[in-house]
């Protein structure tokens, strides 16, 4: 772990700040499942002198000299993506996944062309079309939901009507808060009938993918794949597109730069490179089908307690739990319970939710980050124990005090990568 000397005696506001965040991911749970730990590897390369230098261009073709070493990291992370997926094309340099999925909308359509979604409440992702977006002010975004939200099957018979009727330039797979694998071969089919690029937003499940443990949308002829590089893949915060062909991959080089954003972010890049070679080495898929095993298993403990899960369970790294029907309270209520014990996880709108975003019926729960840690099945079974006391003693500020001293050292068996035990915190 970097002893952050030179930040302690520049900034002690900062230093305070870090060393507190530091010793709030060593003491608790991390549960929110777009959430994971980097390896010290790209900790490391992302403190890293790359943030000095602008490479605005791709490799081979920047607009300023010195870029010998830039084209090097850059190259590299292309090509280790292209092998981790089997794309033929790669698109390292988006700072984010919305930057990533927006540069691809400008690259393939022109404003007011359609583009069908899932809806977010039945787990989609803003920037697939929600009205809040500025997206929404360009494009005409359709949606589809879950036909049964008791099993999560799509209801691909209306979506293949509305986009029958629509005509939708794109056809978007992919969520936020969905726990189940969608039907590839079906939306391909759907999108082959209509003349839409297909193109899925696999951000949560990318290292499911990249692992083994999910399918990959290219082996049923996906056009694109969009996503972020942390969450199960385990790397930097950023995006990343991959294309199935060369030529779609150039339209969308074009639009990400210089058409939507500048130079990329270096560091980042590097960083991303690392954690593709980490993901092609084979104990990564151990990793994948690990995190998926940790799910399901804390779903059926949950289930066994008589938890209301969306969709019944889970397929992927993700569970939903209706917590008002479950245990009789918001999910807002519930993300604020379980923090007070050190487990995090967020509060998440239910299909068709009556209640507010930021008050909704649910909660979104996931297994990355603690399978990161070397936790697994009887694992589960403890942390669903510990929730599951929280909800029953909710209203006893000391059981509450005395559980959350059990979580911390529970944790204390299971080091985050990169952060040393602070004993002294």
């Amino acid at each position: 772990m970097p002893s952050y000397d030179s930040l302690k005696l520049a900034d002690p506001d900062i230093y305070a700040a870090l060393t507190g965040e530091m010793q709030r991911q060593a003491d608790g749970v991390e549960l929110i499942p777009s959430e994971n730990y980097v390896s010290p590897a790209v900790l490391e390369i992302m403190g890293s002198v790359f943030n000095n230098k602008y490479a605005e261009g791709y490799p081979g073709k920047r607009y300023y000299g010195g870029q010998e070493f830039t084209d090097a990291v850059e190259s590299l992370a292309i090509e280790r993506a292209k092998r981790l997926f089997n794309a033929t094309h790669a698109n390292v340099q988006p700072h984010a996944g919305a930057p990533a999925n927006i540069a691809t909308y400008f690259a393939l359509c022109e404003p007011g062309d359609t583009i069908m979604g899932m809806d977010l409440s039945h787990g989609g992702h803003l920037t697939h079309g929600h009205p809040v977006t500025y997206l929404a002010k360009i494009f005409n975004f359709v949606r589809y939901k879950m036909k049964d939200i008791t099993t999560g099957e799509i209801d691909y018979d209306e979506m293949r009507a509305v986009a029958k009727r629509e005509k939708p330039k794109i056809l978007m797979a992919g969520y936020s808060a969905y726990p189940r694998e969608l039907d590839y071969a079906k939306m391909r089919a759907i999108a082959d009938e209509v003349g839409a690029i297909a193109i899925m937003d696999m951000a949560h499940v990318a290292g499911l993918i990249a692992g083994g443990a999910h399918k990959n949308p290219f082996d049923f002829g996906f056009d694109i794949c969009l996503t972020t590089t942390h969450k199960t893949l385990r790397g930097p915060r950023g995006g990343m597109i991959l294309t199935r062909e060369a030529e779609l991959g150039k339209k969308i080089d074009k639009m990400v730069f210089p058409g939507f954003q500048g130079g990329p972010i270096m560091q980042m890049v590097a960083a991303k490179a690392v954690a593709f070679g980490e993901a092609l080495k084979p104990e990564f898929k151990d990793y994948a089908h690990q995190i998926v095993k940790n799910a399901r298993h804390m779903a059926v403990e949950f289930l066994k307690n008589g938890a209301l899960l969306i969709t019944g369970g889970t397929d992927n790294h993700m569970l939903l739990i209706d917590t008002v029907t479950s245990w009789g309270i918001g999910g807002k209520e519930a993300e604020v319970l379980f923090d007070r014990i050190g487990i995090t996880l967020n509060k998440n709108m239910i299909a068709d939710d009556p209640r507010s975003p930021m008050d909704p019926s649910g909660i979104r729960l996931g297994t990355p980050a603690i399978t990161t840690r070397g936790m697994k099945e009887p694992e589960m079974e403890q942390l669903v124990s510990f929730m599951l006391r929280a909800i029953e003693q909710r209203s006893d500020d000391a059981a509450i005090k005395a559980l959350h001293e059990e979580v911390k050292t529970f944790c204390q068996q299971y080091p985050v990568p990169g952060i040393e035990r602070m004993e002294n915190g």
